[in-house]
């Protein structure tokens, strides 16, 4: 069975520059606290939008979407959590994933690409449909690391 662990972690410190170098304003960083209902500590987007408190993607679907050409590295697609050993893509609305010791988020909906996306790629933002990841909510707060493992608590089946 395959590890599933935090591979980068990023947040948003303040708004992003509409000037060039068009870029996703995002710092990498070895930890982050997640707070429910809230998203990440300090990320300037967090709170605002229930559904849309993280951006997560697989690290996997990144490096062959950085043999395509897209700008891959910690927070260029736009994304806050990087994992590794799941294809993010599979999961479902509703699935809960512990991260590592009491952090707990709920996917909430497939990731879409926006024109600030395809400014920053100069790439259309149909190329990607299907593979920028998902977005969730955070349900229980807890600091989280790069390294730490991921477990999937709840899978949600097509029924659910």
């Amino acid at each position: 069975m395959t590890t599933i662990k935090i591979h980068s972690l990023c947040y948003q410190p303040s708004e992003s520059r509409y000037e060039e170098p068009y870029h996703f304003n995002r710092v990498a960083t070895e930890s982050v606290n997640l707070i429910a209902g809230h998203g990440i500590e300090g990320d300037f987007k967090a709170g605002r939008n229930r559904k849309r408190q993280l951006n997560i993607m697989s690290l996997e679907l990144l490096k062959t979407m950085r043999d395509e050409g897209f700008k891959t590295a910690t927070g260029e697609m736009g994304e806050q959590i990087q994992i590794s050993g799941l294809d993010v893509m599979t999961l479902k609305t509703g699935d809960r994933l512990q991260m590592g010791e009491s952090a707990i988020v709920e996917i909430t909906k497939p990731r879409t690409g926006c024109s600030w996306f395809e400014l920053i790629q100069q790439k259309p933002k149909k190329s990607t449909v299907k593979r920028l990841g998902m977005l969730a909510q955070v349900i229980e707060s807890g600091n989280v690391c790069v390294g730490d493992e991921i477990v999937i608590l709840a899978r949600m089946t097509e029924e659910s």
